[in-house]
């Protein structure tokens, strides 16, 4: 087996992110900017609580037992709210 000895590795990098305070205007405007799409099918979202940077989004209406209310979540409300509130690091549903 050949040695690895002369491979140079890259160090890993700090990830320890500044936590950055979350503006609860801009937060609340684009949950009103998202809320039209998620109403068009019969369902509703409402802010529940912002915690260190995890935003707890309550699903209401047709999004509560839907098996793909998990994935609008993260895939489309988790995606926007990151791009658009800074501090946003995590959305859940609660």
């Amino acid at each position: 087996m050949e040695k690895l000895d002369n491979i140079k590795f890259p160090s890993p990098k700090n990830r320890e992110e500044q936590q950055v305070d979350i503006d609860l205007d801009v937060l609340n405007e684009t949950i009103e900017y998202i809320r039209p799409a998620v109403q068009a099918d019969g369902g509703d979202i409402k802010l529940a609580s912002v915690d260190n940077g995890v935003v707890n989004i309550e699903m209401l209406g047709a999004c509560v037992g839907c098996p793909l209310s998990i994935a609008t979540l993260k895939s489309g409300i988790e995606r926007i709210l990151k791009d658009k509130v800074p501090g946003v690091q995590e959305v859940i549903a609660t």
